[in-house]
Formats: C-alpha cells, sequence, structure tokens
C-alpha cells in the first residue's frame, strides 16, 4: 500500500510516498481503508521534533527526555504521521463485534499515529466510532483530535451556562472546537486569535473576537469566569486581574510554573489554575459524534491535498495563513 513516510527529522520535504507492507488486523482489529487524514499540531511537532528544545516543548522539561525517546532521539521511531482519520472498513477480526466490513468511521491514532496511508488497523475498543452522518470523509477527518481534546478540558473546568469564557489560541484545532463547544455549553463566548483568522472564528460562532497583534485582552476591562489557554501564552499574573472571584485559568499546553501556579491556588484565594491531559478516548468521541449530527459542532476546511502532496499540506499548515482545518485525502479505488 502507498503510505506518506519519513525516516529522518526536518521540514516538510522530508515526506515522500512510499510502499510499505498493508497491515492486517488482529482478532480484536478492524482493518480501515482511510479516506482522508487531517494535518495537526501533533504531526507537525512529531516530523521535526528533534528542533524542539526542552524550552520549546510544550510541556513540563520531565516529560521532554521520555517524549524525545519515544518519537526517536535522533530518528523517527513510528515513521508514518496522522494522528485522526476517517474512512471505511474492509476488514474485520475474528473477535469483532462493533463493526462490520463497509461501516464508515472516523477515529484518533494519538501517539500510535499511522493515518498517512492508505490503510490501518486499529483494535475495536479503540478511539474508533461510526462516522457522523452528515459530514464527508473529509470533513469527519478534522473532528476528532480537537473536539474530543476541548470536551474534556472544558468538562474539567466545570464550564456552566451563563458563563464569559475567553478562548485564547482560538483558531487551531483544539481552539476552533472549544469555541463551538463553550458555545453549546451556553457560554458567552470571547476567541482570541490573529488577524487572518478573525472571521474564521466569528464564523465558529464567538460572541466576540479578538485580535491579539492589536488589543490585550487583560487591558481592555472586561472579566471572565473561564479563560482557556490552548498554547500556555498567557500567565496567572496577567490574567488574575481579569478573572472574576472563583474564576478559572485552563491550560492545555503547560510548564512547570502552571503546575506550581495550580498547586497555590488549590490552597489560596478563589481562583484556580488548571493543568489538565485530555488523552482522548471513546466515551468522549461518540459524545463528538452526537454533537456533530445535531448540528452543534461543524467541520471547516480550508484546504484539501492528495496523499503524494503531504509536504505541500504541511508547508500550508505551517505557513500562519490557514482560516479551518488542512486535510490530505486518498484515493479511493474505483
Amino acid at each position: 500500500m502507498k503510505a506518506i513516510v519519513y525516516t529522518e527529522y526536518g521540514t516538510p520535504d522530508v515526506l515522500h510516498l512510499a510502499e510499505v507492507a498493508k497491515p492486517a488486523p488482529k482478532a480484536t482489529e478492524i482493518l480501515i481503508h482511510v479516506h482522508a487524514t487531517a494535518v495537526n499540531f501533533g504531526d507537525l511537532l512529531a516530523r521535526n521534533f528533534k528542533a524542539v528544545t526542552p524550552r520549546q516543548f510544550n510541556m513540563p522539561i520531565f516529560f521532554w527526555l521520555p517524549a524525545r525517546f519515544a518519537f526517536g532521539f535522533n530518528t523517527p521511531r513510528k515513521n508514518v504521521l496522522g494522528r485522526e482519520l476517517a474512512g471505511e472498513v474492509e476488514a474485520v477480526g475474528s473477535a469483532v463485534t462493533r463493526f462490520k466490513p463497509g461501516d464508515q468511521v472516523f477515529g484518533y491514532r494519538g501517539e500510535n499515529m499511522g493515518a498517512y496511508a492508505e490503510y490501518v488497523c486499529m483494535p475495536e475498543d479503540a478511539t474508533v466510532a461510526l462516522k457522523p452522518a452528515n459530514l464527508t470523509y473529509e470533513e469527519a477527518a478534522t473532528i476528532p483530535y480537537g473536539t474530543i481534546m476541548a470536551l474534556s478540558l472544558l468538562r474539567k473546568a466545570k464550564i456552566l451556562p451563563g458563563q464569559k469564557v475567553l478562548i485564547n489560541g482560538a483558531s487551531g484545532g483544539i481552539g476552533s472546537a472549544a469555541v463551538q463547544l463553550a458555545k453549546y455549553f451556553g457560554a458567552e463566548v470571547t476567541g482570541v486569535c490573529g488577524t487572518p483568522r478573525l472571521e474564521f472564528v466569528k464564523s465558529l460562532g464567538a460572541d466576540h473576537v479578538i485580535d491579539y497583534t492589536r488589543e490585550d485582552f487583560t487591558q481592555n476591562g472586561e472579566t471572565y469566569d473561564l479563560i482557556f489557554d490552548v498554547l500556555g501564552k498567557s500567565s496567572f499574573s496577567r490574567c488574575k486581574s481579569v478573572l472574576k472571584p472563583g474564576g478559572i485559568l485552563l491550560y492545555a499546553s503547560f510548564k512547570l510554573k502552571q503546575l506550581l501556579q495550580m498547586a497555590w491556588t488549590s490552597r489560596n484565594g478563589s481562583q484556580k489554575v488548571i493543568c489538565a491531559l485530555a488523552p482522548g478516548n471513546l466515551a468522549d468521541l461518540l459524545t463528538v459524534k452526537e454533537l456533530v449530527e445535531a448540528g452543534k459542532i461543524t467541520a471547516i476546511i480550508d484546504r484539501c491535498y492528495p496523499l503524494e502532496e503531504a509536504a505541500e499540506a504541511h508547508r500550508y499548515a505551517e505557513s500562519g495563513h490557514t482560516t479551518g482545518s488542512v486535510v490530505i485525502t486518498v484515493k479511493r479505488a474505483g
């Protein structure tokens, strides 16, 4: 089968099309013919992880070395990227009961990656479910990563109807999902992003949009019940004045400093810092499927690239000009 592989870290040019062995499903696995996959932040990070220093790593430093060994210290351990996918079940293992050949599915592979390929195997109890009926394969492939992460994290913050919520980093995979989910939960939502993506964030349903290149959200006099900082760009000291009493600063990416602030605020004052991980699970994916089919979550695609142009897809995703998801499509037989 065809796959996009990389055997060294570097620029998008390290990605190339190759023939690799087609996997065969084990007893409890399903074989998925991939129709589409998305380019997300994790793919971009993994492709050039050798260049990511402990300071640049968006997690505490004591996670960096294990991550470096997990990805491969000098060369990649796993040679096919791709964390989320949509496709059709081609075959099932002898013990599989949840799926049958012909089922249209979507899913999240996390650190296992491997979706930049024509076929992939997944355990039937993994983060994979029937595709939302109202989405194309291309749209469905953009949903799992950001949405299940945002759903899990917002639940940890106990978001409530009527709250004022600010999403810092509202145009990325997690941020754009968080905007839509916060609206679903009944919040008044402010999205923070750069100039090229203002209209995109508005289209997601944000009540207010702030261009961070022109305005500092900590200086405009507004206060919030929840500030969700997707990339860990703001500090508790800066946000404290714009958090309401009992307000929460929620981090999806964080360093040791934020962990210490979480420990301190858990014992002092009413305002809290929460640092949380969201590995993703089947229950959250099933909830996401229901929300998509109910029209509460939409998929917005900027560009699609064929599998053989994966390098170009990465180049565009890193350009800073995207206004939606970047999708890699896999040609279907017939």
